[in-house]
C-alpha cells in the first residue's frame, strides 16, 4: 500500500498523514523531515545536501530520489507508506513509477483545498521563538496569549504565514502541480477529496479509499 497525498500549502498533508500512518500502521515518509534528518546525523546524502542549503539552493531530484529510494529500501516499510511532499513534479513521479512498477496499490489523493480555508489555517498559526512547538489563534490557541504553553517562550508569526505570502505561495504551487495532477488523473491513480471538511472526515473518506481499493 503505497499512499501519496497531494495538495497546497494548509490543506494539513502533514498532519493527516501522521494520523494515518498511525492508524493504518505505516511510516509516513516525508522528504522534508527526511532531508532534515539526513543532515542533522551528518549521512552520505545529508552532507551532500548541505552544500545546496547553505547556498539557498534547492536539493536537486537526483539526491533526493537516491535518498528517498534507501529509505524505502528499510524493513518498515515492506507493507507500504505515505508518501508527503513528494513528488513535486513529473520528473519525480516518472521516478516513482519506475520504482513502484504498475503496483495496483498505489493510490494518489489531492486534498483540496480553497483560498479562503488555507488563509485561514496558515495566517493564524504562531511559532514558539524557543521550542518551535506550534499553535493556532483559532484552532489551538495557546493558555496565555501570546506565549508558549510548553516552555512560555514567545511565539511569532512566521513571514509565509502572512496573507500576501500565502497567497503568492498558492499560485505557485497550483502553477507547478496542475501538470502532476493531470499525470496522475490520467493513469486513473487521482482521488480528489476537499480539505476544507474537518480533519477527522478527511481522515475517514481517504482510509475508506485505501481499505476500499476504490480509485
Amino acid at each position: 500500500m503505497i499512499l501519496i497525498l497531494l495538495g497546497p500549502p494548509g490543506a494539513g498533508k502533514g498532519t493527516q498523514a501522521k494520523v494515518l500512518a498511525q492508524k493504518l500502521k505505516v511510516p509516513h515518509i516525508s522528504t522534508g523531515d527526511l532531508l532534515r534528518q539526513n543532515v542533522k546525523e551528518n549521512t552520505s546524502f545529508g552532507v551532500e545536501a548541505k552544500k545546496y542549503m547553505e547556498k539557498g539552493e534547492l536539493v536537486p531530484d537526483k539526491l533526493v530520489n537516491d535518498m528517498l529510494k534507501n529509505r524505502m529500501g528499510e524493513p518498515d516499510t515492506k507493507d507500504g507508506f505515505i508518501l508527503d511532499g513528494y513528488p513535486r513534479n513529473i520528473a519525480q513521479a516518472e521516478i516513482l513509477d519506475k520504482m513502484f512498477g504498475k503496483a495496483d496499490g498505489v493510490h494518489v489523493v489531492y486534498l483540496q483545498t480553497s483560498e479562503p480555508v488555507v488563509i485561514q489555517r496558515l495566517s493564524g498559526r504562531r511559532v514558539c521563538s524557543n521550542c518551535g512547538a506550534n499553535f493556532h489563534i483559532k484552532n489551538m490557541p495557546p493558555k496565555n496569549d501570546g506565549t508558549c504553553d510548553i516552555c512560555g517562550g514567545k511565539l511569532y508569526q512566521r513571514t509565509d504565514d502572512q496573507e500576501n505570502t500565502i497567497k503568492k505561495r498558492l499560485d505557485v504551487y497550483l502553477k507547478e502541480t496542475s501538470s502532476l495532477v493531470d499525470y496522475y488523473e490520467k493513469q486513473d491513480k487521482l482521488f480528489r477529496i476537499s480539505a476544507d471538511d474537518e480533519p477527522e472526515i478527511v481522515i475517514s473518506m481517504i482510509l475508506d479509499l485505501v481499505k476500499s481499493g476504490r480509485r
